[in-house]
């Protein structure tokens, strides 16, 4: 008899993507959601599982099931859950299950406050190209890959491990219940500022997300980030092996990034500082699962990029429309960097969504200091139903210029006023880049990518 499992808040990117896995490896699955947007809605319908309503059904709850699966959405007084509750059904949050699921596995879990996902990418693009068999948790949709889940027999699992929230019942950070043999630790920057409301409180997860390394596992760190190489020069666990990194060797040549490698120069299609060290860091993954650096030199000259990371929405051969999942900080101030620097002749125009509970909080807005700095215009696009939603105060344009500690730094509150203006733009020797890990409210970009997309005489 196949397994049963029933998910709370099934509607959810990660949620929806292993309840789609489990499908797949032969589960019975059901599944609860108050709201469920696409893509997730059309895929949970071909799969067979979609809700036949919105909202939470108690009597869905029986002492069949093997399990629930409790998202991050639902709420602590979820009647589902508390019926689960009643009758003594296990409840997993999705990390407790992926474990669960991984126990006799190698687990790899790449952490950070940002790189994660590229370099979790890069790490599945390297093992997919020379046909390992392995299992993955990933946080975005990436190229060749249907699902951000796969649970099989594979003897390793690569786990994108965030530092958020586990789920309502359990406050501690995801990243905690993986149980890793070999960590990477990208970088410390202060994020969720809602959940972590000091800087010393956030480190203090990642520290101790090191102490868990096991021995004869491995912790592989950015010497290049200060927190991080801290934790990294003080780990003294025993039977431990600690290896650094930095960004790989390589040059800029005419808008091409190419590796500095033993056998000369590789062309990539990434670019990037913070791009070079993810990638160092995914070849250090590598060769610690007995890959070689040749095997991922191959592979890695293919790599396109993970969903929303540098992504080219429109290309002519003077300009280029680039979109961004960056939103902390650390991740705005080294998206802006690296396009500039790649192309250093063309203006920049730079617009962010400021769309996360910290982003949006004026409080925390000074943590934003000269990360636009290298940005030509600079802009902020702020929906004022998105703060009002989070219950926050509209930040006007001076509070946002003395955070960004930019003075010509300007504000939108209108997604069409944005439209208009990006759209009135020449975009001759000039790249546009928009961040945001929201959507701009779904603004129309066919008019500025035909635009850039027009070759310039």
């Amino acid at each position: 008899m196949s397994k049963k499992y029933h998910f709370i808040a099934i509607g959810g990117a990660v949620m929806h993507n292993l309840a789609l896995s489990m499908v797949a490896k032969g589960y019975q699955v059901t599944g609860s959601d108050d709201e469920i947007y696409e893509p997730s809605r059309t895929r949970l319908e071909n799969a067979g599982i979609l809700p036949d309503q919105k909202g939470w059904f108690p009597e869905k709850i029986n002492s069949n099931l093997d399990g629930i699966i409790l998202g991050m959405h639902a709420r602590i007084d979820n009647p589902e859950l508390i019926r689960a509750k009643e009758l003594n059904i296990p409840v997993y949050s999705f990390p407790e299950f992926i474990y669960n699921q991984s126990k006799d596995k190698k687990r790899v879990v790449i952490s950070g406050s940002h790189g994660k996902t590229t370099i979790t990418s890069m790490i599945l693009h390297v093992l997919k190209y020379h046909q390992k068999d392995f299992d993955y948790l990933v946080g975005a949709q990436i190229e060749g890959f249907e699902l951000m889940v796969r649970l099989s027999n594979a003897p390793v699992i690569i786990i994108e491990g965030d530092e958020y929230l586990t789920s309502p019942i359990d406050r501690t950070p995801k990243f905690f219940h993986y149980h890793h043999h070999i960590l990477l630790m990208s970088g410390i920057a202060w994020d969720h500022f809602n959940v972590f409301p000091t800087f010393e409180n956030y480190r203090a997860q990642f520290e101790k997300l090191v102490e868990m390394t096991p021995k004869g596992g491995s912790f592989i760190y950015c010497e290049k980030d200060p927190e991080v190489r801290q934790l990294g020069e003080n780990c003294k666990l025993p039977g431990v092996q600690i290896i650094s990194y930095q960004a790989h060797p390589h040059t800029v040549e005419k808008g091409i990034t190419f590796l500095i490698t033993q056998n000369g120069k590789l062309p990539i299609e990434i670019f990037g500082e913070h791009n070079l060290q993810n990638l160092q860091g995914a070849l250090e993954v590598c060769l610690s699962l007995g890959l070689s650096k040749e095997e991922f030199y191959t592979a890695i000259q293919y790599f396109k990029g993970a969903a929303k990371r540098q992504e080219i929405l429109a290309k002519s051969e003077n300009s280029i429309l680039f979109r961004d999942f960056a939103h902390a900080p650390s991740k705005l101030k080294a998206t802006v960097q690296a396009v500039k620097n790649q192309f250093p002749e063309r203006k920049l125009i730079a617009v962010q969504e400021l769309h996360t509970y910290s982003s949006l909080n004026k409080d925390f807005i000074h943590n934003y200091a000269h990360t636009f700095d290298a940005a030509d215009i600079a802009i902020i696009y702020l929906n004022p139903k998105a703060v009002s939603l989070k219950k926050l105060e509209l930040m006007d344009e001076q509070t946002l210029r003395n955070g960004f500690q930019r003075n010509d730094l300007r504000l939108f509150t209108e997604i069409d006023q944005l439209k208009a203006f990006l759209e009135a733009q020449d975009y001759h020797l000039t790249n546009l880049l928009m961040m945001s890990s929201g959507n701009y409210d779904d603004m129309d970009l066919s008019q500025i990518q035909s635009k850039i997309n027009k070759k310039y005489q």
